[in-house]
């Protein structure tokens, strides 16, 4: 059994297989919508698949990668059971700070997913479906990327309420692939709204 220690106490057992396939989980949904989504914007694969429907097909990249999240967010918590508790992570103030982090999180997401919509929140851009301003309000006048540092607090308190340190070490690693999918994401959704003003420039002069 393989185990990272401190002063004798095991903080995280690293011979459970859940905890690596929950990081797996964790890597890969980034990795596929964001593969999905390029190969729809640069093929319409997708697309094709609902008979040209870009709606349609953006609705069931939605509903996938909902369910993805579901079943990611399932196997981060059976990980968490089955990891040692550390007293580090028992104090008083844990709970509380954990619920909130958790209710914190899901506003963010949900208000996010409020401002932007199913289509918006989705990755509709890659669909050609475009909104027409961007969003400003809250949360995005808070943070550009809601969702992801929601979801990050959302899986910070549950590791904390479980007091588990490897939820906090899963975490990290929530953390770091959504900066990662990021610095893809935000430059190529910029350069696709880039790609629209320019056509409706050019459609202008046209006229």
């Amino acid at each position: 059994m393989v185990q990272f220690q401190t002063s004798n106490q095991s903080l995280i057992d690293f011979s459970q297989r859940s905890l690596y396939i929950s990081a797996l989980s964790i890597a890969f949904n980034p990795t596929f919508w964001n593969t999905v989504a390029r190969q729809e914007y640069h093929g319409k694969t997708l697309t094709r698949l609902f008979n040209g429907n870009s709606q349609r097909a953006c609705y069931a990249l939605a509903l996938t990668i909902f369910s993805l999240g579901l079943f990611r967010d399932f196997l981060f918590e059976r990980a968490l059971r089955q990891q040692p508790p550390s007293p580090t992570l028992s104090p008083p103030f844990i709970p509380p700070l954990a619920y909130a982090l958790i209710v914190c999180g899901n506003i963010l997401v949900l208000s996010s997913t409020y401002a932007l919509g199913i289509t918006g929140t989705y990755l509709g851009d890659y669909f050609g479906i475009l909104m027409d301003e961007p969003v400003t309000s809250f949360p995005f006048n808070v943070t550009g990327a809601p969702m992801y540092y929601g979801s990050t607090m959302s899986f910070l308190g549950t590791a904390l309420l479980y007091g588990r340190p490897a939820g906090v070490l899963l975490t990290v690693e929530v953390l770091l692939v959504y900066w990662v999918a990021l610095s893809y994401e935000d430059p190529f959704t910029s350069e696709i709204y880039a790609k629209r003003e320019k056509e409706r420039k050019a459609g202008k002069k046209t006229e």
